[in-house]
């Protein structure tokens, strides 16, 4: 197996290692709540954490599907969801005293609903419970079931986020089950059933292979589909057993794409080597209301 080059300068990470981090994981594990963070081996764990955020994992921390990027654990018959994570996470927030909130989830291809249910329990749960917050979900494909994705968006999420992940050429070596066509037709629909009303965001990655008209293509294709918010970051493999690294991109390159997803018509792009789904959410969600 090739093993992953050694790191540019430009995308390596600060280890943050202070009080809040710690008393993050702590509370995590005392509640037995699941990050993306620490689960999908995020570069930016330490950042995150020692600011005293998270992006929460629901739905346990085993996927139905073994896409080839991804470091979160495989298993195609999970445990059943665990009742208690709703209020457990209503109290992380509370204890964190967050006022974003970022919840993804495995894929859940087990369940009728893809967990679309357990979305929208905890956000009408943060509703009540801890007025004023802010919610970001971002969520499977819920294989194209668009009943289910309404369960998630009658909820009224904030941002309503779906990443792709990658260019089309790529998507079903990497994705497997998980279309991109799929993926365009979830981003759509989100923004026809809220007429607007919610932004829609999606993010990708790149050095899986992709060329750059690829990426253009699409920017593109998302914009056609009203994803307000983007973000492209660098593709690092969580080990050699996953897909290989093509290439690392260099920051002129991302703002470059960037600045071409502007002229697109985006209303905020986060474009740069370390820019991940839920990294700084908050800030990109601002940026889309100023004023």
């Amino acid at each position: 197996m090739q093993q992953r080059p050694k790191l540019p300068p430009w995308i390596r990470v600060k280890v943050n290692c202070g009080k809040n981090r710690s008393a993050v994981a702590h509370l995590l594990d005392e509640l037995r709540l699941h990050s993306v963070c620490a689960s999908a081996q995020c570069p930016n764990l330490g950042e995150c954490w020692h600011r005293g955020t998270a992006a929460f994992m629901i739905l346990g921390d085993e996927c139905t599907r073994n896409c080839k990027f991804c470091a979160v654990r495989h298993n195609p018959h999970p445990a059943p969801p665990d009742p208690a994570e709703v209020p457990n996470l209503i109290e992380a927030v509370e204890r964190l005293q967050l006022k974003y909130v970022v919840v993804t989830c495995v894929t859940r291809d087990d369940l009728p609903d893809g967990g679309a249910g357990q979305f929208a329990a905890v956000i009408d749960a943060l509703r009540r419970e801890v007025p004023g917050t802010e919610i970001e979900v971002l969520t499977s494909d819920f294989n194209g079931n668009i009943r289910a994705l309404k369960t998630v968006l009658d909820a009224r999420p904030t941002v309503f986020n779906h990443n792709v992940e990658t260019v089309r050429r790529l998507a079903e070596p990497i994705r497997g089950k998980a279309t991109y066509d799929r993926s365009l037709e979830v981003l759509g629909r989100a923004f026809e059933l809220t007429e607007g009303s919610i932004p829609v965001k999606s993010g990708l990655m790149v050095g899986l292979g992709e060329k750059d008209e690829e990426v253009h293509e699409t920017i593109r294709e998302l914009r056609e589909r009203k994803v307000s918010i983007l973000t492209i970051g660098q593709y690092l493999p969580p080990s050699a057993a996953h897909w290989p690294l093509d290439r690392y991109v260099e920051p002129e390159k991302f703002a470059e794409w960037g600045k071409f997803a502007r002229e697109t018509g985006f209303d905020f792009v986060a474009s740069a080597p370390l820019v991940r789904s839920s990294y700084h959410a908050e800030e990109l969600f601002s940026a889309t209301n100023k004023g």
